[in-house]
């Protein structure tokens, strides 16, 4: 029963997150435990709340969420350090197995599909060596063509990986290429190392497109200019890192090429694209339960549990 692994994910700006608070609390009362189980750690599966110094434009928790229940991964490295996939499932393994060893439940809670896929599926990620020459080629490129590349070459692949994190593309062709099999394939799936229960927040199209709206708002008013306006100032704005929807579109708007409305627009816009291509991630996957409630995932969760 020690095994146990709750994964909470959804499309971006769902509310996942609050999802998993609120989940995470009926299962920690201060000093006793509840069915159980001492409590809730969560781990982080987001390939961009690993930034640190990114906080608003990755919507991470605030420190008084994180006061209140314990987070992994978050933070982990600078926004001009490189962080792999293989990397992340070493660390968030080592989480979960860490928060199980206290007698207490990890939840696995983000949108990176290929995160979760990688812990949930113990993926066993290709190990092949950066090509020089391949990628200097596809440096070159522009994102626009490198997508047009990958969809061709490997089209799952281009639906599981943050397209305008120009490095991670980079890797998926340079595999392709080098290998001459696709990306997707190459990741054999070993024994599942935990016993786990993956929990969907789908929302209707109309409200989801709400709650990105108000989300994008809100970042605009904790200081998203400010927070992009510093990090423009320390890092090259070329940085994956500094991609990111939320970053790409200020930088424009400071270097003058893009009003003000015109990124706030865009930010939106983007937000909706991407929740799109992780929704069409996510459907692939038959074992998501699929919960429009708290109720709903609490009653799945407690059976599970049980």
């Amino acid at each position: 029963a020690r095994n146990k692994l709750i994964v909470i994910l959804g499309p971006t700006a769902s509310g996942k997150s609050e999802l998993a608070f609120k989940l995470a609390k009926k299962f920690s009362v201060r000093g006793r435990p509840v069915s159980g189980w001492n409590g809730v750690e969560i781990v982080s599966a987001d390939s961009r709340q690993i930034y640190q110094e990114m906080d608003i434009g990755t919507a991470k928790p605030t420190k008084e969420e994180i006061k209140n229940i314990p987070h992994h991964l978050i933070d982990l490295i600078k926004p001009d350090q490189e962080f792999s996939l293989a990397q992340y499932k070493k660390q968030a393994i080592k989480a979960i197995q860490n928060i199980q060893k206290k007698g207490k439940l990890p939840f696995l809670v983000g949108g990176t599909g290929l995160y979760i896929q990688a812990v949930v599926e113990n993926l066993d990620i290709p190990r092949v060596k950066p090509d020089k020459k391949i990628r200097a080629r596809l440096e070159k490129i522009t994102n626009q063509e490198l997508i047009k590349k990958l969809k061709k070459l490997d089209p799952l692949a281009a639906s599981a990986i943050d397209l305008n994190n120009k490095r991670r593309l980079i890797r998926a062709l340079e595999v392709c290429l080098k290998t001459k099999k696709t990306f997707s394939s190459q990741k054999k799936k070993k024994r599942p190392l935990f016993d786990t229960l993956q929990i969907g927040l789908k929302l209707n199209k109309k409200i989801l497109q709400k709650r990105i709206n108000q989300r994008t708002e809100k970042m605009f008013q904790a200081g998203l200019i400010t927070e992009v306006e510093k990090l423009a100032k320390k890092y090259s704005s070329h940085l994956p890192s500094m991609s990111g929807i939320g970053y790409q579109e200020i930088i424009l708007h400071l270097q003058k090429k893009i009003s003000f409305s015109q990124a706030k627009e865009s930010i939106k816009l983007h937000t909706r694209q991407y929740a799109r291509r992780q929704m069409t991630w996510f459907k692939r996957n038959k074992r998501i339960n699929w919960v429009n409630s708290c109720q709903q995932a609490e009653k799945l969760l407690r059976d599970f549990l049980d």
